[in-house]
């Protein structure tokens, strides 16, 4: 994985050849922004870079294909074990990092999920980062950097990222997915900017579950208790992409709602869904899709809590229906 080949973050990647080209390597970087969008990509280039026997990331050298197969010993990676990162793994990684490199000229620790420390493992990885090895590099991962330690924060260069805009992430999907333009939107729009979205498990869910969730959710009127029980039923079940079905409810009445408003079909989302969309704003007051909206708002606030996933799908779809 070279800068090259990385789409995007050209600002980010250009502060990173600087600092390699002049060798004013910071001790620690702090890769801040949403899940998904790249910056541990740009954190393997970084240090595939740094590795390289020719000091280019070229890919051609032993050392770049150690880093490219996950298999170089100077190469360090730290993740949560189970819900936290522990005291214990950021003891081990002290051990490792106070050894001298054994290949190359740095060790290298990304630390994936740095808002997941525990207090006791973040305090010591704070004196690692008050008093660095020599020829060490810390990179910090986050899509919550507010959650670390503010002592954390400052002792690392932070360099932020953002999401792809819509539409280059749109263009690119078209290129390697072989989707048409409308799919392609519909599914860059849904994935935020988001490639491991874009290119996992939710493009199925995005581009075909989509239209079957959104004609179980029109298929609810009011008095129809048992079909919205059911609704609610099927949709706890999801537990690992309920979030991302909420934001399909969501981003559909906020189509609506522009709709409505006389916007263009441009910031629509469901572009497939057109003539759907078309059909129904009639139906609905802004009043409405208001409160359709709040109600898929308390919805997830109410999962956020670890309330009871089924009543609160079943709350969230009374409210709706209500509307």
């Amino acid at each position: 994985m070279t800068f090259e080949s990385i789409i995007g973050h050209e600002r980010q990647k250009n502060i990173l050849r600087q600092a390699l080209t002049n060798r004013r390597i910071a001790h620690a970087y702090l890769f801040e922004g949403p899940d998904g969008v790249g910056k541990r990509l740009v954190a393997l280039a970084m240090a595939r870079a740094l590795l390289c026997q020719h000091r280019t990331g070229c890919g051609d050298c032993t050392s770049c294909r150690k880093v490219d197969h996950n298999n170089h010993p100077d190469i360090h990676l730290l993740d949560a074990d189970g819900a936290t990162i522990k005291i214990d793994q950021v003891r081990e990684l002290q051990r490792e990092l106070a050894l001298k490199p054994l290949e190359g000229v740095y060790r290298i620790c990304l630390i994936d999920g740095a808002e997941f420390f525990n207090p006791a493992a973040a305090n010591a990885l704070l004196k690692t980062l008050e008093e660095p090895q020599p020829n060490t590099v810390i990179i910090l991962l986050s899509s919550r950097p507010e959650s670390l330690l503010v002592t954390i924060r400052s002792r690392c260069q932070r360099l932020p990222f953002q999401r792809l805009p819509k539409q280059r992430l749109s263009e690119v999907l078209v290129n390697r997915l072989d989707l048409t333009e409308v799919e392609a939107a519909v599914l860059a729009a849904l994935s935020e900017g988001s490639f491991k979205k874009a290119l996992g498990q939710n493009r199925e869910l995005y581009l075909v579950r989509r239209r079957e969730l959104l004609r179980s959710l029109a298929a609810l009127s009011s008095g129809s208790t048992i079909p919205l029980f059911k609704l609610a039923d099927e949709l706890a079940a999801e537990k690992e992409i309920l979030p991302e079905i909420i934001d399909i409810f969501q981003a559909y009445y906020r189509d609506l709602l522009l709709l409505k408003h006389g916007r263009p079909q441009t910031d629509l989302v469901n572009l497939d869904l057109l003539e759907t969309l078309h059909r129904q704003v009639d139906q609905e007051t802004t009043e409405s899709l208001l409160q359709k909206l709040r109600a898929l708002d308390t919805g997830r606030y109410y999962l956020q809590r670890n309330v009871n996933r089924q009543l609160a799908m079943e709350i969230m779809l009374m409210r709706m229906n209500a509307a």
